[in-house]
């Protein structure tokens, strides 16, 4: 349940992230360390179209921190910006070789498992993930989840961009379906501790995956466990504004949403489309 603790002090908690710190845990193979680069920036349009626009460079498995960002995307374009200073916004280059191009779909849920168990481990707030790849909690948006694929030759590249609310309080708040780990009571708000967990957890995920042959199953399992969507009384909009109510059942090894119609059809797997959770009648 959201608090209504008293926020007052809350610029007080919106330390800059520790870059150093983070180097640290996650860059440099000789720690065994994932990431090859990090790097934290006080502002910047976009993380995500800052790593875009340096993918065809070669490098890989780098990492993009703002404290703030004045021109970020979300899925379908729609806008998706920050605050000072009170959230995490990173966004991770990749270069997937081997990794099949119908499995890069997988990606965006790998991201989702990673960033609410991050969320949970450090928080103590019970995320869990609507399909695809919203972060919710009790139904607000507390997290979103950007994957962009810079190019499919040679070698397939991703950005992945990834947006978690630490401290904003209820006047900053994109739209009032939003929430903050400051707004659920959080154990812990640091920011810092936040993104190496979340950053250790996607790249061990990633890992995971490739020491896998780059097999779906260990993820969709991993996936089903957190998806909040699973039970549910959906409404999907899909491609060319058609409309689908039924019962979401399942996600399947390649990442679909399954619906049950209510008009009692046959199941249709949903691999794009827009999901709305239905109040029960």
């Amino acid at each position: 349940m959201a608090s209504d603790r008293p926020t007052n002090d809350v610029f007080t908690l919106r330390t800059p992230l520790d870059e150093p710190a983070l180097r640290s845990a996650l860059v440099g193979a000789d720690r065994e360390g994932f990431y090859t680069r990090l790097d934290v920036v006080p502002e910047t349009a976009s993380t995500n179209a800052d790593l875009l626009a340096v993918a065809a460079t070669g490098d890989d498995r780098r990492v993009l921190l703002a404290e703030f960002q004045h021109g970020g995307r979300g899925r379908h374009s729609r806008s998706w910006n920050g605050v000072p200073g009170a959230q995490v916004i990173v966004s991770v280059l990749l270069r997937l070789p081997e990794c099949p191009l119908q499995n890069l779909g997988w990606l965006p849920l790998l991201c989702g498992i990673a960033t609410v168990d991050a969320v949970r481990s450090v928080s103590g707030v019970a995320a869990q993930l609507k399909w695809p790849n919203d972060v919710l909690v009790d139904g607000r948006k507390l997290a979103g989840i950007l994957v962009e694929v810079a190019a499919t030759a040679p070698v397939p590249t991703v950005v992945a961009g990834i947006g978690i609310n630490v401290t904003l309080e209820r006047d900053e708040l994109p739209v009032p379906t939003a929430t903050s780990l400051l707004l659920e009571g959080a154990a812990e708000l640091d920011r810092t501790l936040l993104a190496q967990t979340l950053l250790a957890e996607l790249g061990e995920r990633i890992r995971a995956w490739a020491r896998a042959g780059w097999d779906t199953s260990a993820a969709a399992s991993a996936y089903r466990e957190r998806c909040s969507t699973v039970g549910q009384h959906v409404r999907a909009i899909l491609p060319g504004d058609t409309e689908l109510h039924g019962i979401a059942t399942d996600v399947d090894d390649q990442g679909r949403i399954v619906i049950r119609p209510d008009d009692g059809g046959d199941a249709v797997a949903v691999a794009a489309g827009d999901i709305t959770h239905l109040r029960p009648a």
